[in-house]
Parts: C-alpha cells; sequence; structure tokens
C-alpha cells in the first residue's frame, strides 16, 4: 500500500503508450559527438517572465515552468519563440489556448514518484523529434517538469549530468521528491535509433487515471476558494463565475468520490481513513462558507479550515503519492 499515485500514474502511461523495443536505447556516444546539439546556454538559468510561472532555460531548444494559465501566459510563450508545449501534469491541457498561439500542445503525464523508464524515452524522443524550442511545464514549475526536462535533455544528449543537477537546484525541486531525483541521476544518453524512432505517439491530452484527476480538481477548488476568500468572499472581479457555496460543494463532492475509488481499488486502509477526515472536513467548510461574507467568525472559520484540509493533502502527499515508485 502507499503506491497509489505511482500505479494510478502508470496506468495512464500504459493506456497512451504504443510498444517500445528496449534494445540498444543506452548508447556511450558524448554530446561532441552531435555537433548540431551543442549549442547551448552556458548553464540552465532562471528567465524573468510575466506570466509563466519558475521559467528555467536548460538549452536552446529546451525550457521548463509552470502552468501557462491564460491566453497572456501563451502568448509569451510564442513571443519566446517556443513551438511545442509538453504538459507532465495529470491536468488536461489547454489545447485551444496554444493552438490560438500557433503552439502545439502535447501530454506526457507523470507523478511526483518519478519517471518511469517508458516515459523517460517518449521525454527524450519528443525533445528530439519535435519542433523547438519546447516548454515543458507541470503545475508549479518546481518539482515534475524540472526533471522532465532534465531527463529529457540527458537522454537526447543536450545537457550533462551538472546541468541536469543545477537545473533542480534552480528550479527549486524540493528534496522530499527522492523518486524524481533518482530519475534524473538514473538517466542517460540514448542511441540515435531509439531518439529517432517513428510512430511514437505525442497525444495532444492523454487517458489519465480517475484517481489522478480527482487530485487536480480537488487542487483546483482549494485554490479557487483562496481567491474567493481574498475578494472578502466575492467572486473575483477577472473570475466572475467562482461562486464560494459552489466551489466548497465541488470540494466535497470530490473527495466523496476520491473515497469511493479508493474503496473500488483497495488503495488502502489508511488512505480511505485520511480521505474520511477530509471529507469530515469539508462538509464543515461548507457549512462555515455559507456564512462567511456576512460573518467575521465564519469567514475565519473557513480559512482555518481550507488551511487544514490543505494540510491533510500536504501529509497525504508526503505518505502515498511522493514515495518513489521502487519502495
Amino acid at each position: 500500500m502507499g503506491m497509489f499515485w505511482g500505479q494510478t500514474i502508470k496506468a495512464a502511461i500504459a493506456a497512451v503508450m504504443l510498444s517500445i523495443f528496449f534494445g540498444d536505447i543506452l548508447t556511450t556516444h558524448s554530446v561532441a559527438d552531435q555537433p548540431e546539439k551543442n549549442a547551448s546556454v552556458p548553464h540552465p538559468q532562471k528567465m524573468p517572465t510575466r506570466h509563466v510561472p519558475n521559467l528555467v532555460q536548460l538549452h536552446d531548444r529546451v525550457f521548463s515552468g509552470g502552468l501557462p494559465d491564460n491566453d497572456d501566459a501563451f502568448a509569451e510563450l510564442a513571443a519566446l519563440g517556443i513551438r511545442t508545449v509538453i504538459s507532465v501534469d495529470a491536468a488536461l491541457p489547454d489545447v485551444d489556448a496554444a493552438e490560438r498561439q500557433g503552439l502545439r500542445y502535447v501530454h506526457l503525464p507523470h507523478g511526483y514518484d518519478g519517471i518511469p523508464a517508458e516515459r523517460s524515452l517518449e521525454l527524450a524522443q519528443a525533445v528530439n523529434q519535435l519542433p523547438g524550442p519546447i516548454f515543458i511545464h507541470c503545475h508549479h514549475g518546481k518539482h515534475r517538469s524540472p526533471a522532465a526536462a532534465a531527463v529529457a535533455c540527458l537522454g537526447a544528449g543536450l545537457i550533462n549530468e551538472n546541468q541536469a543537477d543545477q537545473t533542480l537546484r534552480i528550479a527549486g525541486t524540493g528534496p522530499q521528491y527522492r523518486g524524481l531525483f533518482a530519475s534524473v541521476a538514473d538517466a542517460q544518453p540514448l542511441s540515435d535509433a531509439a531518439l529517432n524512432q517513428s510512430g511514437v505517439a505525442f497525444p495532444s491530452i492523454a487517458d489519465v487515471p480517475a484517481m489522478a484527476q480527482l487530485m487536480v480538481d480537488l487542487e483546483t477548488r482549494l485554490s479557487h476558494l483562496r481567491r474567493i476568500a481574498a475578494n472578502a468572499w466575492e467572486p473575483p472581479a477577472n473570475h466572475p463565475d467562482l461562486d464560494k457555496d459552489h466551489q466548497a460543494l465541488l470540494l466535497m463532492e470530490a473527495f466523496v468520490e476520491a473515497d469511493r475509488i479508493a474503496r473500488q481499488e483497495s488503495l488502502g486502509d489508511d488512505f480511505v481513513e485520511q480521505l474520511q477526515r477530509s471529507i469530515a472536513n469539508s462538509k464543515a467548510l461548507r457549512q462555515s462558507v455559507a456564512r462567511a461574507s456576512q460573518n467575521r467568525s465564519a469567514a475565519k472559520m473557513s480559512l482555518r479550515r481550507i488551511e487544514k484540509i490543505s494540510h491533510d493533502c500536504r501529509v497525504c502527499h508526503q505518505r502515498f503519492r511522493d514515495v518513489p515508485s521502487n519502495q
């Protein structure tokens, strides 16, 4: 038990992945053997941006960062010359927003527990085959996407191990994500035959397991509730469709659905117990949120409950999601 996240993400990967032959993938060639790949920034570096969170450049061809969540962010990527966007997050990519800026979207999700060998190969193939420059993102741009970008660039022979380590440090990748660090440490340059393999699927939207999608939904609802709370519990001017009661209801229902799936898939008593606590807290949050805009005490209580739920989510992630997939 405790490995449901790695297992569900692996199920998503299996759903979208072609059968890949792994013979003769690793090779001893160096970056110096490929002069066309040598053009690179001297060291990974943080890039100043207005709309794209935590943008890090690893190579002339590859950047990592956080979710581009509006048209301004995609326009900023296009202005930087980006041609392909790769999401490693479980959330469904906004393909239409990317296409409005002439960008291609590719969805290659993986978990916090590490990047499986199959996905590492696909990432390197994507960096090698797809139109560049390429922007690889997760949600915050601190953990999964810099690890994915480092693994992809190592596999494609674009950076060395030291540059990969620098990428994680500059991006702020948390040391608690041991599986991500292990994936970067294990990455090796791949053969030209592997990198140039034809027929690789680069889907714009990948199939993602229900539990993984629910985790994304829970984070979205908590984020929306914080935005509403910051606006005196009224809908934000730039997001007038957000209603506090509706968001609190959706949060509770997401926890209820997660509990149902956890029982159905036998994900373990400890995980179900954690979800039961979150269901109780989300029900209490609904009650206080209903009075939050008129009652100061209810507003304060709602904020405390939001933070309690968020804290419990982080604890749950540490126990069940962030554990390296080989443990």
